[in-house]
């Protein structure tokens, strides 16, 4: 049983929603982001990655940054730049790419879902990323980018949110990457009690993507609690800000791998070695995409090959049948010798969004070869954190990448939805 509260989100004026929405911190290296805010002085991006705001080179996981954050965050609501929503409410989150829409519910998660595994995760986190979002999320005691969650759709959910989509969005516009981002708010007593009820009846959620911003969340909830003993579960802080998504809306894309094996691997023999693991086919110059589950493009010396999985590959085990972990049991490891691809700096790995000529380009500047993989399942990502395992690493892409700076969740105050829309 899933508790998902409508909250009043702190969300930009309708006229500036397009200006200060921004792609999460994480899909930007610092000079990026950097390069990113320069003369823009409404970009969220100033506020989620704050050490842009001091001289290059500045320790960006200095106390004054993260401060930084709090102040500009603080001065932005206080110059009227936010409003706050008057009553508890749910958002309508659509985004459009490509002519594809994707629908999803902004909406808090509880922390004790996470803890008692009602929310399913698929990957494990780093202990340097966590803290300097725990770091984040706690100097500005707010939520600002959303997690990313999946469940199996709900055909109560979805007439609420038909409805919705019928009115006036508070926010349509088009993002310089040209996804077109809408929002409807559902405040209606009776409309806010439906869909509540109607997530207390899914079993699990999923997250899709935004691990390290969840596991941060609920660091600082329990923090919060320990300083707080008196805490009676209301409380903002026992809830993180997520958009829903159904799982008939999603579209993972293709997360690709190049290999890089070093000066002292011996090239002689590879193709004998590819054909000994895959049956493998001969594509030639045009780039060729995976069209299903079992088969992977390879690029090498200029060609394209179409390596075809063998039955006996697969044993029935959810994590060891998916096409990225039985390319690196029945090729990446024995052929390379790359144990673990977290860690190993001889390969990099390259998301669909980049299409495969950057495959192309990559093996002609500083990689041997490269294998263009078929997207992971949505289902095969459910069925992993249903066994209670993990996902190798990098297995999905998800697309369109949610904004951060359009929905903010302050966790200072008393939470009143636990009550007022309790059924």
């Amino acid at each position: 049983m899933a508790d998902i509260i409508p909250f009043r989100a702190v969300r930009p004026r309708a006229d500036l929603a397009d200006k200060i929405a921004a792609l999460p911190y994480d899909v930007y290296n610092r000079k990026e982001a950097r390069e990113a805010v320069k003369g823009d002085d409404y970009t969220f991006l100033r506020i989620d990655r704050p050490e842009t705001q001091f001289p290059e080179g500045y320790d960006m996981y200095a106390a004054e940054v993260y401060e930084k954050a709090r102040e500009m965050l603080g001065q932005m609501i206080e110059d009227g730049l936010f409003v706050q929503e008057e009553k508890e409410a749910y958002y309508v989150y659509e985004l459009v790419m490509d002519g594809r829409s994707q629908v999803g519910i902004g909406a808090c998660a509880s922390v004790d879902d996470y803890d008692s595994q009602v929310i399913k995760k698929h990957e494990n986190t780093r202990a340097d990323k966590e803290a300097d979002r725990i770091r984040h999320v706690d100097v500005c005691s707010a939520q600002t980018g959303p997690i990313f969650l999946a469940y199996r759709r709900r055909e109560e959910i979805e007439r609420e949110v038909t409805k919705a989509m019928a009115g006036e969005p508070v926010y349509d516009f088009t993002s310089a990457d040209g996804i077109t981002h809408r929002l409807w708010v559902i405040d209606e007593v009776e409309a806010v009690w439906r869909i509540r009820d109607a997530f207390r009846q899914v079993e699990s959620i999923y997250i899709a993507d935004g691990h390290h911003r969840c596991a941060s969340a609920v660091r600082v909830s329990k923090k919060r609690r320990a300083a707080f003993p008196a805490f009676t579960g209301r409380e903002e802080f026992n809830y993180f800000l997520s958009v829903l998504f159904p799982d008939d809306q999603l579209m993972i894309m293709d997360y690709n791998r190049v290999v890089k094996p070093g000066t002292d691997f011996d090239e002689s023999g590879f193709m004998e070695k590819v054909e000994a693991a895959f049956a493998l086919e001969k594509m030639g110059k045009e780039p060729y995409k995976p069209q299903k589950k079992g088969e992977i493009g390879m690029y090498y010396r200029d060609d394209w090959y179409r390596l075809t999985i063998n039955n006996s590959c697969y044993t029935g085990d959810s994590v060891e049948d998916l096409d990225v972990a039985v390319l690196q049991k029945e090729l990446l490891e024995p052929v390379f010798g790359i144990v673990d691809p977290k860690v190993d700096e001889r390969i990099d790995f390259v998301g669909g969004i980049r299409g495969l000529a950057e495959l192309e380009r990559r093996v002609h500047t500083d990689a041997m070869v490269a294998f263009a993989m078929f997207p992971t399942d949505i289902h095969e990502l459910f069925a992993v954190s249903d066994a209670g395992k993990l996902m190798p690493p990098k297995s999905t892409w998800f697309e369109p990448k949610l904004r951060s700076g359009l929905l903010i969740h302050r966790i200072e105050e008393p939470c009143e939805g636990t009550e007022s829309v309790k059924i």
